[in-house]
């Protein structure tokens, strides 16, 4: 029971890592889950579990990550920024950027470029750094129910540090 726990957690891990490296490709679930030997259900169950959303949240958040990074330096438009960051649907791009970042890509790009205007360059860079939206919801993990019978151990209320 326990090297079958370690081994999804070693494949949830690769799931991850190649969603790191190939964010600006064409995935989706069901390509994670055949690279992972899984089925889809099962690796977006235990992806969540482990990670606290689901892999496709996990993709979009990488690719706004991304996103920010190309449209603080200016030299790309928003559909070319979507396109490189490899989002084929631009309201998908423009709704998650917005739930993550706080506005628009536009609105974004444009104040990136107004904080760096008569900055001196030392200063430009820094300006333009990402502010996480504050207001937007964090993921949260999801209870554990695993299906399988591991029994998580339960911390009581009064143990737990404020």
């Amino acid at each position: 029971m326990a090297a079958q726990r370690l081994n999804d957690l070693a494949r949830l891990r690769r799931v991850r890592d190649r969603i790191d490296r190939e964010y600006a490709r064409p995935l989706d679930v069901e390509a994670l889950a055949r690279g992972a030997g899984l089925p889809a259900g099962h690796l977006s169950r235990r992806f969540r579990l482990a990670y606290g959303q689901s892999p496709y949240a996990y993709l979009m958040t990488r690719r706004v990550e991304r996103a920010t990074a190309l449209l603080r330096h200016g030299g790309l438009g928003v559909t070319e920024v979507r396109s490189a960051v490899g989002c084929t649907s631009a309201s998908t791009f423009g709704i998650r950027f917005t739930e993550l970042v706080g506005m628009s890509p536009d609105t974004y790009r444009r104040l990136a470029a107004d904080t760096r205007a008569g900055l001196p360059p030392c200063g430009q860079e820094r300006a333009a750094e990402p502010v996480r939206n504050r207001a937007a919801a964090l993921p949260q993990p999801q209870p554990f129910t695993d299906p399988e019978g591991f029994d998580r151990e339960t911390v009581p209320p009064s143990d737990v540090l404020s």
